[in-house]
């Protein structure tokens, strides 16, 4: 028995150490998945860190250098994308120029089509009539213009030649007694520079004949373009639409209609100033007798669509034509005239029918004007205030929220019960 109960011993410490054993491995188990879940200790010395650093290396920079340099990088960004954007614009802009003007044309002509529409005549029809309504008009007004011209050309010329002999009499019986000799050598001096830049000269004419052929084609390309604009423009913005995120489109589409609306009003607005100086001036120089009534009034309605500069360099060249056609006094009529349109332009039609369209800054205009006319020419000062309205008004419809409907029903949820 002795040894039974010896073995039976020996076997109950084998097991109670092999359990030691285990129970010891499990809790130093347990300790080093405590030890590895407890986070780093902090460091000795605290780091100052601002929301706005995006690593340890920019705790040192000062918070208002951090701001603008992420300012200075992002402008510069911006600055190539618009520099390269502008000169691949001037590489297309035989298309890019017919496809804008189409676009004020559109946005003028369009309420016509949608009256057509509305009295049940087929789109397509009704694009039709108004596109060949408007070139009539406008061939018309052309075949006008130009008839006068050519038949008022004659006496111009004639004049100018009568004005030429008075200013050579005038520089030698003036105050300043030039001589027919320096009057000659002036003369052959002019000759010269002539004949010296005859290449020149031939290379401008070749230069006309390439501008000619792409006014042609812009022209096709602005009928075209117009036709699709005025027929399918809903259809063209909705597949433009889809070209942006779902989360983008309606705020994007309620600042187009918006903008396109603003467009819509600036440009008949600007039609009917227009017109209406056109008017004044024409009917002042028909009561004067200056020649070219009907040119000179319509060269006034084109000037007047560069808002402030274009009616007032068309009313200087009326003034021009009938100092050297008529007389100095006729001349000063003329401009006394032309300030009268543009003072009851400027202080009763532009806030009356153009602040009703679009309300934007005489400064704002003058810059997108001087801005305009540096990058595009005439073009650019004729699209540089539509859209600077258009862009004015798509901003101010994208910074507002939607309010909603009058006849809308908001539900709100209950009120918690109370506790």
């Amino acid at each position: 028995m002795g040894r039974l109960d010896n073995f039976k011993a020996n076997v109950r410490r084998a097991y109670e150490a092999s359990r030691a054993s285990a129970r010891a491995k499990r809790e130093q188990e347990e300790r080093e998945r405590r030890e590895a879940d407890q986070p780093l200790p902090e460091p000795s010395e605290p780091e100052m860190l601002h929301h706005s650093t995006a690593s340890r290396d920019d705790v040192d920079v000062p918070y208002a250098l951090r701001i603008g340099g992420a300012w200075a990088w992002r402008i510069i960004v911006l600055g190539f994308v618009l520099v390269y954007l502008l000169q691949f614009l001037g590489k297309i802009s035989i298309v890019v120029v017919p496809v804008l003007i189409a676009m004020l044309l559109a946005a003028l002509l369009g309420p016509a089509v949608r009256w057509l529409n509305h009295v049940r005549v087929p789109r397509s029809l009704a694009t039709a009539i108004v596109v060949v309504a408007g070139l009539g008009a406008v061939a018309g007004t052309l075949t006008l213009v130009i008839n006068q011209f050519v038949n008022g050309l004659p006496d111009l010329t004639k004049n100018a030649a009568e004005g030429v002999q008075q200013i050579q009499t005038w520089l030698k019986n003036g105050p300043l007694h030039l001589t027919d000799a320096q009057m000659n050598s002036a003369i052959g001096e002019v000759t010269k520079t002539i004949t010296t830049n005859k290449d020149a000269l031939t290379s401008g004419a070749i230069t006309t004949a390439t501008t000619v052929f792409e006014v042609l084609s812009g022209l096709f390309l602005v009928i075209f373009t117009l036709f699709f604009f005025l027929r399918d423009g809903r259809v063209i913005w909705r597949f433009l639409l889809r070209l942006v995120p779902n989360q983008a489109r309606e705020p994007l589409d309620r600042a187009g209609v918006a903008a396109w609306a603003s467009l819509g009003a600036y440009v008949r607005a600007t039609v009917l100033v227009a017109f209406i100086d056109a008017v004044g001036i024409g009917i002042a120089l028909a009561v004067l007798k200056v020649p070219f009534a009907v040119p000179l009034a319509a060269l006034v309605f084109l000037g007047a669509f560069i808002p402030i500069v274009g009616a007032t360099l068309s009313g200087a060249v009326a003034v021009l034509v009938a100092l050297v056609n008529n007389d100095p006094l006729t001349a000063l009529l003329v401009l006394a005239a032309v300030i009268a349109v543009q003072q009851i332009e400027g202080h009763l039609l532009q806030p009356l029918i153009m602040g009703r369209a679009v309300a934007i800054h005489p400064l704002a205009v003058i810059i997108g004007i001087a801005a305009g006319v540096v990058l595009a020419g005439i073009v650019g000062a004729l699209i540089a205030v539509p859209l600077i309205a258009v862009l004015n008004t798509a901003v101010r419809s994208l910074a507002e929220r939607p309010q909603p409907e009058p006849d809308s029903v908001i539900v709100k949820a209950p009120p918690a019960p109370a506790a």
